[in-house]
């Protein structure tokens, strides 16, 4: 079984295009590598939404006029992957919503960590959940006219909510943008002409010409009505900064700029770092694409060790609903990367990878270059271990199926049937970023959570819902557990 990490989800927004639904779709086309299991588009033309969602890719499923029917100079887009919700229509995003206030859109990127609590608040006191993502606990609260006791608005529902989250907010006459106060998830905020643009990534700016003016700053709420664009920090005390450092490691495209760095610098920049820290004696340098690319030229450019593309990617590979079971050994592996076998022949070679997190798809490349006539095959991964899970909207198994955390580092080289392997060190990783180590969340490597979490008491509430157990509060009660519910 082949496992690449896959993210949340990709947002963006537009206020003020006449095109609206369209550069919204050119921005989802640009972030497809952010999720590629749904996507949906909502406009507004001042007065009501018009919505189109389906699953698959951004191409397959604004077919035909579908845009030409979505009027209105303001829109949001998302494209997702399931992490939190199961994979159905239903879950797909934007969500929408009538409430006292009008009409809601939201589109999130990021994972709730207290979602299973609020959530039972929620439905405790009537709320009707459709979905099971997270994102409707925001669109429940945002909907509520007073929240305990006092005027409800967008920063109390914020206050209600931890975890990671980047969204993009949209009602009949205004566009809305908000980061976590720890940053978690990127958010860019761009201009097309007098149209104001907010994106999961500057190359979706790019792909519709759109000039980056900034990003958007951990805890601020930006809005943009007919008035023009204001911005308010949501969460003034908070000073601890925890950017996800594995959008820089692997997610972001290269092409992408976050917080004024390049990622393909910076990319390039820990394939460097890692030549340093772990010099090998090889005749080639071979990335894995496409994740690997950057790096394994960084490894190349700083040990001056030849770089090759001997693995060739397949870049019309989608779902396969053929299981070839024997009849093609490693057939979901081989069909994505070939290998040019005469570049790695009676040859040391390193290979270089951005991770590896269950180890088989690393094993199977080992063994490839080695069928092949490699004389040596050296492992290089471009990031620390992956040693815990990621509760903020990557979906990182669970420690018992991570190799790091559960095999020691000759283990996991004799697994891989490798003659070295060495890992990016953590202080390597934050020094090619030319960030502060405190900016970072790196819980998946270190297990240091900014938010705190308990996935015991999530597990509990769910098997509260399927009916197995008392209530929450007096079961906690009785085991006096210690939740935070704010």
């Amino acid at each position: 079984m082949n496992y690449y990490p896959k993210h949340y989800c990709g947002i963006f927004g537009i206020y003020g295009h006449p095109n609206a639904a369209e550069l919204t779709y050119y921005g989802l086309y640009a972030l497809q590598h952010r999720g590629q299991e749904s996507a949906g588009i909502v406009t507004s033309d001042g007065k009501q939404f018009h919505e189109h969602k389906g699953m698959g890719l951004v191409s397959q499923i604004f077919k035909g006029n579908v845009l030409h029917d979505m009027v209105g100079p303001i829109a949001i887009g998302h494209t997702r992957y399931s992490t939190t919700g199961s994979s159905h229509l239903r879950n797909a995003q934007p969500l929408t919503g009538s409430c006292a206030r009008g009409q809601i859109a939201i589109a999130h990127n990021g994972n709730l960590t207290n979602a299973a609590q609020l959530r039972e608040e929620l439905e405790a006191k009537g709320s009707i959940f459709q979905t099971t993502v997270d994102s409707e606990i925001i669109l429940h609260l945002l909907a509520q006219p007073t929240m305990q006791g006092e005027s409800n608005n967008l920063v109390r529902s914020l206050h209600r909510i931890e975890g990671a989250y980047s969204l993009v907010i949209m009602t009949e006459n205004e566009l809305i943008g908000v980061r976590d106060p720890y940053g978690f998830r990127p958010l860019c905020l761009g201009q097309i002409d007098d149209a104001w643009v907010l994106a999961s990534e500057t190359c979706a700016l790019d792909l519709i010409h759109a000039k980056y003016v900034r990003d958007v700053e951990p805890g601020e709420i930006v809005v943009i009505n007919r008035n023009g664009l204001s911005s308010m920090q949501a969460f003034p005390q908070h000073h601890r900064r925890a950017f996800c450092i594995f959008e820089y490691v692997y997610f972001a495209r290269p092409d992408s700029t976050i917080a004024n760095r390049s990622v393909y610098k910076v990319r390039v920049e820990m394939g460097r770092q890692l030549a340093r820290e772990f010099p090998v004696a090889a005749d080639v340098v071979v990335p894995v694409p496409d994740s690997g690319n950057c790096a394994g030229l960084g490894y190349s450019l700083e040990s001056r060790i030849p770089y090759e593309m001997a693995f060739v990617r397949n870049h019309y590979v989608g779902r396969s609903f053929l299981q070839p079971s024997q009849l093609i050994r490693d057939f979901d592996v081989r069909v994505k990367l070939n290998l040019i076998e005469e570049l790695v022949k009676d040859k040391r070679v390193i290979v270089v990878d951005d991770s590896i997190v269950r180890g088989t798809t690393c094993k199977t490349r080992v063994n490839n270059l080695k069928e092949a006539g490699a004389k040596e095959v050296h492992v290089m991964v471009s990031c620390p271990p992956h040693m815990n899970p990621c509760v903020y909207g990557i979906d990182f198994p669970d420690r018992t199926k991570l190799m790091a955390a559960n095999l020691t580092r000759e283990e996991i080289r004799k697994y891989l049937n490798a003659d070295s392997l060495c890992y990016l060190s953590q202080a390597g990783m934050v020094k090619a970023t030319g960030l502060p180590a405190n900016s970072f969340c790196m819980a998946c490597y270190d297990g240091n959570y900014p938010v705190p979490f308990d996935p015991a008491v999530d597990k509990h509430i769910i098997e509260h819902r399927n009916g197995r157990l008392p209530s929450l509060g007096s079961a906690l009660s009785r085991e006096k557990a210690q939740i935070k519910l704010l």
